[in-house]
């Protein structure tokens, strides 16, 4: 297992920070990652190329199901562009799904209409877990086309981006509580009960996770991915001590193989989001990342005086965190809950070198009942909000 002590990152240089952000017409974003000062505080969604767009609906029903959306780079360039088509976003996050990396082991992944993911064959004794390994990178092609598709299609006709493009993959731990659960869970029973009565199998499963996301990530950086993103849905529901031991350090393991730079010499940001990790982020401030998101439970102004390298160093960027609930309410009391949060993280940091940061985000992914006008009530408050702040 990888330690999580803590990391010293180098400082990037100014030719590798050239590559990351001038090719881009809005880089924002990347430039919040990497702590540096932006014009405004940069938004984007989680899931927010989803079910709550008509036009993504459509597109689903023209694939046939969700795997075949997934799975069709053209359509995957296609529902990854729709939010950014309505909505002034500063990043578009590759459309796919976490459990595409035991998909690949074999695990058998589908989606019926109207229900979560569900795997044929899940994890759940000594000879399933023996069995399984890396994936072979080829079986995952259709994600890594999608990849160069979407950053194709992000390029505009003067050859700059649009905006970033980010990547992902699902935790190690959490890749593993559907491999066991064989879908999703309630109460994680079969899951820990692996974890408690056969460690050995568990630290198993997250050792073959963990290097397999690695590869994963490091192929869709190699394909255009301009900064990557580890969710970790479920590390929440550990105890205190077993998140240590078989979440955070596993996260710590794929972190230690990705690649920093892409294939231009450009900076790749890392992101870790944590659902339910409030109560760890002095542990989560050892891993080697750059930003790390909150959910809505975390107080902003306390994070940043924790782990967003206010008087100790370097820190992190922080990401996050409004309710998504709050997208139901009408759009004046969006607006209040917008500056809410905004006024939580403070004053951002201005002028040269770096410091302290924000990127705006729900605290967790949108709901597919959200109206999208509401949304563009969102994107409006953020952007308006946040450059008043700079003021």
């Amino acid at each position: 297992m990888t330690s999580t002590l803590p990391a010293t990152p180098l400082a990037p240089s100014e030719s590798a920070l050239d590559a990351t952000f001038s090719p881009l017409h809005n880089a924002t974003f990347l430039q919040a990652c990497l702590r540096h000062a932006t014009p405004y505080t940069p938004l984007w969604l989680m899931r927010q190329a989803g079910r709550y767009l008509p036009e993504y609906r459509a597109s689903r029903a023209k694939a046939g199901s969700f795997m075949g959306l997934a799975t069709n780079p053209d359509y995957a360039t296609e529902v990854t562009l729709q939010p950014l088509e309505r909505f002034p976003l500063d990043a578009a996050i590759l459309f796919s799904d976490i459990l595409t990396v035991p998909d690949a082991m074999g695990l058998g992944l589908s989606f019926a209409q109207g229900e979560g993911p569900r795997f044929a064959n899940p994890v759940r004794d000594e000879a399933a877990v023996a069995q399984l390994k890396v994936p072979d990178m080829d079986k995952l092609r259709y994600v890594f086309d999608a990849v160069s598709s979407i950053r194709k299609a992000l390029t505009q006709a003067d050859g700059k981006g649009r905006v970033p493009l980010i990547g992902f993959s699902g935790s190690p731990w959490t890749l593993a509580c559907y491999m066991v659960e064989g879908a999703g869970s309630d109460d994680y029973r079969l899951v820990k009960t692996m974890l408690y009565a056969r460690p050995d199998l568990m630290h198993r499963i997250l050792a073959v996770n963990a290097d397999s996301v690695a590869a994963y990530l490091n192929a869709q950086i190699d394909a255009g991915a301009q900064a990557v993103m580890v969710f970790d849905s479920w590390g929440g529901v550990l105890a205190d001590s077993a998140f240590q031991t078989f979440s955070l350090a596993y996260t710590a393991r794929v972190l230690a193989q990705l690649k920093r730079h892409g294939p231009q010499g450009q900076v790749i940001p890392r992101i870790v989001f944590t659902k339910g990790g409030g109560l760890w982020l002095k542990d989560m401030e050892t891993l080697d990342c750059d930003v790390l998101g909150l959910d809505w439970t975390v107080n902003l102004s306390t994070a940043r005086a924790a782990v967003g390298g206010e008087t100790n160093g370097p820190g992190k960027a922080l990401q996050g965190n409004i309710d998504p609930n709050v997208l139901f309410a009408p759009p004046v009391h969006i607006a209040t809950e917008v500056a809410r949060v905004l006024d939580s993280f403070g004053a951002p940091h201005q002028g040269p070198g770096t410091g302290p940061t924000h990127i705006f985000n729900l605290g967790h992914g949108i709901n597919q009942h959200t109206p999208p006008e509401h949304v563009s009530a969102l994107v409006e408050a953020v952007h308006w909000h946040s450059r008043q702040m700079r003021l």
